[in-house]
């Protein structure tokens, strides 16, 4: 830290210099004409005498990444968001001051630099500087002599300095934005409309989590931050819109992990006269299509394995899952006691007071999900767990849906929507009892919600599809931290 701090101290003197001699610090009436990436797009394939002949002169701005001064002649390396071109500043082209300052600078400094290109020796494009600018001052040293960030805490703390010097990051979050520009494109061409419904909601449902509540001063309100927007998205199919889609923010005040954080991004879509099986069908092309754009072809590592994403993909149902890993027959599932004999058996602690359905998932969340590396749906979930999806016309004890697991994750969960006003009353009641018992993840009963059924909402499907892990997959990153920009951490 004492090297750091002294760094600092020079590098402050540089700046009150520039200050005592008159000259701006922090000028702001640089513009730069062109990028690294437009000089090389352009001009990469010109031999010298070709650049020799060009009249343009060229402005360039962003941060030094090298600089090497030698007696009357410095060369350095100027980042911006495209790339690096390198500068050769002569003493002779400058003048002494300036070339002076030009010595001055350090690796970290914003630059302007202005003038013509040519080759050097070794044949690189270069700008032979006319002019060179201290546009902003790094007082800070880049860590670790500039050769990369590696220490991950520090990284997810300082990301500013995590994007500065480590290029494969900056590279992961240049894909999740291109990730989602393709998801929005995907479902534009299919008809959906983009809308945007309430994170600030009086209740909080669409899903079992445990909400984030906050208070209204004016109206002397608490307000849940939403755990799902499905509620409000399926009033939009009541209202006549057949094809809706929400790209933005859910809060769920729960655990952090390498795939949890309490804020994260979800994609939600719904579509009338659909069922779950057309989710299914819609879900492997939108997967391949991102794949084929982002890693160029169905095939994508996955941290020791490859996963192919070609369809058609596995299904497995639950019970199926649980009874081929436990070693046990799926006629000993049928009930909570075989069910709980089987949690013994295999010495899970799991909490006494489940009942059979979330059981079942318990089981196959600890034996099952891990082992899912190729892309699987998921299937034959029990009604307890799946208040808000229809039931199954084979088996009424289970519901029309799917969750999606790729790489030992779930990415994605879809059913056939409930669109009966008295079923779903019936289970919105079990669920506020279940709240009133203690189940603080359990929903309370959302009157507006069964009005808007009661004026008939089309027979329809959803699906909702986490954008963070969706990126983990496509980047072949191990942690939701390494895809979110700000991740929250512990102080």
């Amino acid at each position: 830290m004492d090297e750091v701090n002294e760094q600092m101290a020079v590098r402050r003197q540089k700046l009150a210099k520039l200050d005592a001699q008159g000259l701006p610090v922090y000028p702001n009436d640089f513009r730069p004409s062109h990028t690294a990436q437009a000089i090389r797009d352009r001009h990469g394939d010109l031999a010298q005498p070709e650049l020799e002949a060009l009249s343009e002169e060229f402005a360039l701005a962003g941060r030094i990444r090298a600089h090497r001064p030698h007696g009357k002649a410095a060369f350095f390396e100027i980042e911006d968001a495209t790339g690096r071109l390198q500068i050769y500043a002569r003493k002779d082209g400058l003048g002494e001051d300036a070339y002076q300052r030009v010595r001055s600078l350090d690796v970290g400094d914003i630059a302007g630099v202005r003038g013509r290109l040519f080759r050097t020796r070794t044949n690189e494009l270069t700008i032979e500087a006319g002019e060179v600018r201290l546009l902003s001052k790094c007082i800070r040293p880049l860590p670790e002599k500039w050769h990369g960030l590696k220490d991950v805490e520090t990284r997810y703390r300082q990301r500013y300095v995590d994007l500065m010097v480590n290029p494969d990051v900056r590279e992961v979050f240049r894909n999740r934005s291109r990730i989602i520009g393709l998801v929005r494109r995907f479902l534009q061409e299919r008809g959906f409309l983009e809308v945007e419904t309430p994170m600030m909601q009086p209740l909080a449902g669409g899903a079992a989590a445990k909400p984030f509540v906050t208070h209204h001063n004016a109206l002397d309100l608490d307000l849940y931050l939403r755990v799902a927007p499905e509620l409000f998205l399926k009033r939009l199919l009541v209202g006549g819109f057949d094809r809706v889609f929400e790209l933005n923010r859910n809060f769920r005040n729960e655990g952090l992990s390498t795939r949890h954080n309490p804020e994260f991004t979800m994609l939600e879509f719904y579509q009338a006269y659909a069922d779950y099986e057309d989710m299914m069908r819609l879900t492997e092309e939108l997967f391949v299509r991102l794949a084929e754009e982002i890693c160029g072809g169905p095939r994508i590592p996955c941290g020791d394995n490859e996963v192919s994403l070609e369809p058609p993909w596995q299904r497995l149902s639950l019970t199926e899952g649980v009874a081929r890993h436990a070693g046990v027959e799926e006629s000993e599932l049928e009930t909570l006691p075989g069910l709980r004999a089987v949690a013994d058996k295999l010495e899970l602690k799991l909490d006494p007071k489940l009942d059979r359905g979330k059981l079942l998932v318990e089981l196959f969340e600890h034996l099952v999900e891990p082992r899912l590396i190729q892309p699987t749906f998921v299937v034959g979930y029990p009604l307890e767990v799946s208040p808000l999806a229809r039931r199954s016309n084979g088996d009424p004890r289970f519901v029309d849906r799917f969750e999606l697991f790729i790489g030992g994750r779930e990415l994605a969960n879809a059913f056939s929507e409930l669109n009966d006003p008295d079923d779903q009353r019936r289970r919105f009641e079990e669920q506020a009892a279940a709240r009133r018992a203690g189940d603080d993840t359990a929903s309370e009963v959302d009157e507006d919600y069964v009005r808007a059924l009661e004026y008939a909402m089309p027979p329809a499907a959803g699906e909702g599809i986490g954008i963070d892990r969706l990126v983990m997959l496509l980047t072949d990153s191990p942690s939701i931290r390494d895809v979110i920009l700000f991740p929250l951490l512990r102080s």
